[in-house]
């Protein structure tokens, strides 16, 4: 969890990969979120303003961002436009939050600049916990189809080029690739069997498994 102090962030003793951009010029709002979703496990970055979010979004990698509404000098809205104007950013979810009040026009607003999602305020807790819970999961699960179609990727380069003219064609190689992790496996077991260390053998089966869902996305 990260709290802002001024122009310094706190950060809590145990970061954690995924980041949400929580965008209020409001101390307490910022506080308030952090609170809420400090049981799910995500690092909140707040930020002030519409031109501290732009900044923040400029060297880090978020899931989800929670934009408010009003805000002086740069609004949500215009925020959430110059977001979805940079390719970097622009297919990071936004769910906007806003006080009650003209929840339709703003609804329209914020939906037309690119939101997922409108929430008011007040916010029910265990509904925006619940909200950003389901974005989390569907970012991991983009996070693996990436990782998955890279080690596709690259065990076809590595393995591929020396079988496209066989009869396996590209496959040959991911069977290839295959057969020499599940050996570094059963090198790991033996070593075991016999009373030797293999610190090597999660490493060894998680590899394996990353080239078996590469295979199976590739076939």
């Amino acid at each position: 969890m990260v709290e802002r102090t001024g122009r310094h962030r706190r950060r809590s003793p145990v970061p954690h990969d995924t980041r949400i951009l929580a965008v209020d010029d409001r101390e307490e709002n910022l506080t308030a979120l952090a609170a809420v979703l400090d049981a799910l496990p995500v690092e909140v970055v707040p930020a002030s303003s519409g031109q501290a979010a732009l900044k923040e979004l400029l060297g880090d990698d978020f899931a989800l961002i929670l934009l408010d509404v009003v805000m002086p000098e740069m609004d949500g809205f215009e925020t959430a436009q110059h977001i979805k104007a940079r390719p970097r950013t622009r297919d990071i979810p936004i769910i906007f939050l806003t006080a009650a009040g003209g929840e339709s026009e703003q609804a329209y607003r914020g939906y037309a600049a690119g939101a997922v999602d409108f929430l008011t305020k007040p916010f029910d807790p265990w509904l925006l916990r619940a909200k950003v819970s389901v974005f989390l999961d569907l970012h991991r699960s983009n996070l693996e189809l990436r990782r998955q179609a890279a080690l596709l990727r690259r065990t076809l380069a590595e393995h591929g080029g020396a079988e496209l003219d066989g009869a396996g064609g590209g496959c040959g190689g991911l069977l290839q690739a295959l057969d020499e992790r599940v050996s570094r496996v059963e090198d790991a077991l033996a070593r075991m069997r016999s009373g030797e260390p293999a610190d090597d053998l999660d490493a060894s089966v998680a590899d394996l498994r990353l080239a078996l869902d590469a295979f199976s996305a590739g076939s």
